[in-house]
């Protein structure tokens, strides 16, 4: 499939930001990027399978209130989450930054080791530090999943975060056992690291995280979330290291996926 034929639907409600620089990375990129609120399947406007990606950006979605992306979920859940379980299901990719990542969680689709859950089982909690979080970060790219199959395993990538909410957490007493099983089936896709790719308290990891995991997918590796933002080092005049925009091949790789479907 050309990138031209690619239609991405970069999924927003009130509060939503970051799809600017979202859709201007897939133009760029020569797909079809769309802005599609939330309203637009309520009336009937739109379909999930009229797309062949969904991108959820950042922002503060419905004000973040309850918790970060809980409404933003809870609207997705009652008008469309059989047909979003579908899009899933039939390999399609959904793709969460920031607030997206929060959403889905909230959703039950991350983790996902059983599936979708009916009931979130990881929460993005407010950060250690207890105050909003703006400031590179480093990543380092533990698990390629199709949907970050450009950078190579085990490179370190410096692309910002900006967040207030954005510690992962599991359910209590059976952290490290997840955290474990995640590592085995390759969902642990990022994880926070210093300037010598090993892992560090703050400030490296921004915001207290298990195992400093910064991107999660899910064992079919065609949903992905995470919290820094690629959009944000998309280009090469913006965060970049050794020259190379950090976010680029996230976007690229994931054209490419949709390019296999």
């Amino acid at each position: 499939m050309h990138p031209s034929d690619i239609r991405i639907a970069i999924l927003r409600i009130e509060g939503t930001n970051c799809e600017e620089e979202s859709y201007r990375a897939f133009a760029e990129l020569g797909a079809r990027p769309e802005y599609v609120h939330l309203n637009m399947f309520s009336r009937g406007d739109a379909s999930l399978f009229d797309y062949q990606g969904v991108f959820i950006p950042g922002g503060f979605s419905a004000g973040d209130y309850v918790r970060a992306g809980a409404i933003f979920a809870a609207r997705i859940k009652a008008l469309l989450m059989e047909e979003l379980r579908s899009f899933v299901d039939d390999g399609y990719p959904v793709v969460g930054i920031c607030n997206g990542f929060q959403v889905l969680t909230e959703l039950g689709l991350l983790p996902g080791l059983d599936g979708v859950s009916m009931t979130p089982e990881a929460c993005l909690a407010v950060n250690d530090s207890n105050r909003f979080e703006c400031r590179p970060t480093l990543l380092r790219h533990d698990h390629a999943c199709p949907l970050t199959a450009r950078i190579p395993e085990g490179d370190i990538r410096l692309i910002p975060s900006a967040h207030m909410e954005g510690k992962l957490m599991l359910p209590q007493g059976r952290e490290q056992r997840i955290v474990e099983r995640l590592e085995d089936e390759g969902c642990i896709v990022f994880r926070y690291v210093d300037d010598r790719g090993t892992l560090e308290g703050y400030p490296w990891n921004p915001n207290g995280s298990i195992g400093n995991i910064a991107g999660l997918c899910t064992p079919a590796g065609n949903v992905l979330g995470m919290m820094p933002h690629p959009e944000r080092s998309f280009n090469s005049w913006q965060h970049q290291a050794d020259g190379v925009a950090g976010g680029r091949a996230l976007f690229e790789s994931m054209l490419d996926y949709i390019g296999t479907l």
